[in-house]
C-alpha cells in the first residue's frame, strides 16, 4: 500500500509540475484506438491483413510530446519507407534475374551494403541531428522487404500495404497533435529562453546587497522564497541539450501563432550558449560570497555604490530581455540599463586606482579582485546578449513597445492628466500632456493649461524636465549631475 501511495503522489506530481503530460497521454490513446480499428473492423482487415498492425506500430514510435518532434519523426518515417520500399523491390527484381541459386547470395550482398554505408552516414553529426531515425527505419524497411520478399511472390503487394499502413499510422499522429490540444516547441524553446534570462536577473538583482551584506531578515517564507529565486542559475547550466533539441524539432513546426515558418531558431541556440557563459560566471560569483577569504567590511562598504550599481543595473537589463522576450517585443530600456552598468564599471576603476585597496593583505585582494573580474565579465556578456536578442527581434519581426499612456493628478488639484510619449526631434522624447477637465468645457480653459513634459536622452541617461507653476523647466539628472532651468511657453 505504501508504494501505491508513492505512485500517486508522484503521479500528482508529473501531472501538477506540467498539465499538459495528462493531455499528451489522453492523445496517444485516442490515436492507438483510432488505428486499431484497422484490426478490428472486418473490411479493413480484409484490405490489409496482418499489415494494419505497422499502422499500430508506426503511432507508438512516432508520437511525440511536441508537434515539431511528431512531426519530424512522421515525416522521417514515411520519406525512409517510401524510398526503402522502392529500393527493396529494385534489389529483389535485380536478385531474381540472377536465378534461384544466385538471388539469395545477390539478396545477402545488397542488405550488407544498405545497413553498412547508412548506419556509417548515421555518425555524421548535421545527419545526426535530424535524420537519424529516417536512417534507422531505412535500414529495417530495406532488410524486410528485401528478406521477405524472398519467400514472397507478391512483394509489390506486401510493399504496398506496409507503406499505406505506415502512411495513415504517421498521419493520424500528425493530425491529432496539431489539432487537439497541440503542444509547440518553438513556444517552450522561447519560454524556456525568457525563463532563463529571468533567472539570472534574480540573481544579478539580489548579488549587490548579499555581497555588501545588506540584506536584513524579513519574514521567513519571504527570506526563503528569495533563497530560491537567487540559485535559480543552476538550472540554467545544464539546458544546452534541451535547447538544442527543442530547436532541431522547432524547425519543423508549420508556422503558428507569432512564430513563421521559417522563424530564425538558430539564433535562439546562439543566445542560449550566451546566456550559458553568463550563468558559468555567476556561478563562479556566488561561490564567493561564502568562501573562507573575504575582505573586510570596510572595504566592502567604500566599494559598495559602484558594486551595486553595476550588479543592479546588469539585472535590470536581464528582467527588461525576460519581458520582452516574453512578449516579443523589441527592448528598449535595456540599452541604458547596459550603459549605467557601464559607467558603475568606470567608476568602480577609478576608485580602485585611487589606492584604497593599498593595506589590503594579498589574499583578500586575490578574492576581491577576482569577484570583481567575473562581475565585468557578466556584464560584458549581458551586452553580447541584448546585441544579439536585438539581432533576434529584427529577424522574427518583434513589434515596437507601445507607451502606455501616462495617468497623473495635478497638485492641488481634483483633475487628472493624461500623456503619451512621442518621439521628437534631436533624439528627445516629448510627452504631451492634457488635462481632462479642459476637454469640453471652455470656460475653464482660461484657468487651466496644457503641459509639455520633455525627457532629454543624453548619451549615458535621460534628463527629465517638469515644468513648474512659473512656467520654467528644471532639468536635472543623477547620472552625470546635468541641471537647468530655462522658461517654456505655455499652451493655455
Amino acid at each position: 500500500m505504501e508504494k501505491v501511495r508513492d505512485l500517486v503522489r508522484e503521479g500528482k506530481r508529473v501531472a501538477k509540475e506540467d498539465p499538459r503530460r495528462v493531455v499528451h497521454s489522453f492523445k496517444v490513446g485516442l490515436v492507438l484506438s483510432l488505428v486499431s480499428s484497422f484490426y478490428y473492423y472486418q473490411p479493413l482487415y480484409d484490405s490489409f491483413g496482418v499489415n494494419a498492425m505497422w499502422a499500430v506500430m508506426t503511432v507508438v514510435v512516432v508520437f511525440e510530446f511536441s508537434v515539431g518532434a511528431t512531426l519530424g519523426k512522421g515525416l522521417n518515417r514515411v520519406a525512409a519507407t517510401l524510398f526503402a520500399g522502392a529500393l527493396g523491390i529494385g534489389a529483389h527484381h535485380l536478385a531474381s534475374l540472377s536465378g534461384s541459386t544466385g538471388e539469395p547470395i545477390l539478396l545477402a550482398i545488397f542488405v550488407f551494403i544498405q545497413a553498412a554505408l547508412s548506419t556509417f552516414v548515421r555518425f555524421f553529426p548535421r545527419v545526426k541531428a535530424r535524420y537519424d531515425y529516417s536512417l534507422l527505419i531505412f535500414i529495417l524497411t530495406f532488410a524486410l522487404i528485401s528478406v521477405s520478399g524472398f519467400r514472397e511472390e507478391q512483394v509489390l503487394v506486401l510493399t504496398h500495404k506496409r507503406i499505406s499502413t505506415v502512411i495513415i499510422g504517421g498521419f493520424s499522429c500528425v493530425l491529432i497533435s496539431i489539432f487537439v490540444c497541440p503542444v509547440w516547441a518553438g513556444q517552450d524553446l522561447h519560454s524556456l529562453l525568457a525563463s532563463n534570462v529571468e533567472k539570472l536577473s534574480f540573481f544579478l538583482l539580489e548579488f549587490g546587497d548579499k555581497y555588501c551584506e545588506t540584506v536584513k531578515d524579513g519574514d521567513t517564507k519571504e527570506v526563503d522564497k528569495r533563497k530560491n529565486d537567487f540559485d535559480n542559475y543552476k538550472s540554467v547550466l545544464n539546458s544546452k541539450s534541451n535547447e538544442e533539441s527543442l530547436a532541431n524539432f522547432a524547425k519543423w513546426e508549420p508556422g503558428h501563432g507569432q512564430f513563421r515558418f521559417r522563424h530564425p531558431w538558430k539564433q535562439y541556440l546562439s543566445i542560449g550558449g550566451l546566456i550559458r557563459q553568463c550563468a558559468y560566471r555567476i556561478d563562479a560569483l556566488n561561490s564567493y560570497l561564502n568562501a573562507d577569504i573575504q575582505v573586510s567590511i570596510d572595504i566592502r562598504k567604500k566599494l559598495e555604490e559602484p558594486l551595486r550599481r553595476m550588479s543592479l543595473e546588469s539585472g535590470k537589463a536581464m528582467k527588461e530581455m525576460s519581458v520582452s522576450l516574453t512578449k516579443m517585443i523589441k527592448p528598449s530600456s535595456s540599452d541604458l540599463h547596459v550603459r549605467n552598468a557601464q559607467s558603475a564599471c568606470k567608476s568602480l576603476t577609478s576608485l580602485l586606482h585611487s589606492g584604497i585597496l593599498k593595506e589590503v593583505e594579498s589574499q583578500e585582494l586575490i578574492s576581491l579582485l577576482t569577484a570583481i573580474s567575473l562581475l565585468i565579465d557578466i556584464i560584458n556578456l549581458t551586452e553580447n546578449i541584448l546585441e544579439s536578442l536585438h539581432e533576434l527581434a529584427s529577424a522574427a519581426r518583434f513589434k515596437d513597445k507601445i507607451e502606455s499612456p501616462i495617468f497623473a493628478e495635478k497638485p492641488n488639484s481634483k483633475s487628472i492628466v493624461c500623456g503619451w510619449a512621442t518621439k521628437g526631434q534631436d533624439d528627445h522624447v516629448v510627452t504631451i500632456v492634457n488635462d481632462d477637465c479642459c476637454n469640453g468645457n471652455t470656460s475653464e480653459k482660461g484657468n487651466r493649461s496644457n503641459k509639455v513634459l520633455i525627457h532629454e536622452k543624453h548619451e549615458n541617461c535621460v534628463h527629465e524636465k517638469h515644468e513648474d507653476d512659473d512656467a520654467h523647466v528644471n532639468s536635472s539628472c543623477d547620472s552625470c549631475g546635468h541641471t537647468s532651468l530655462r522658461v517654456i511657453v505655455e499652451c493655455r
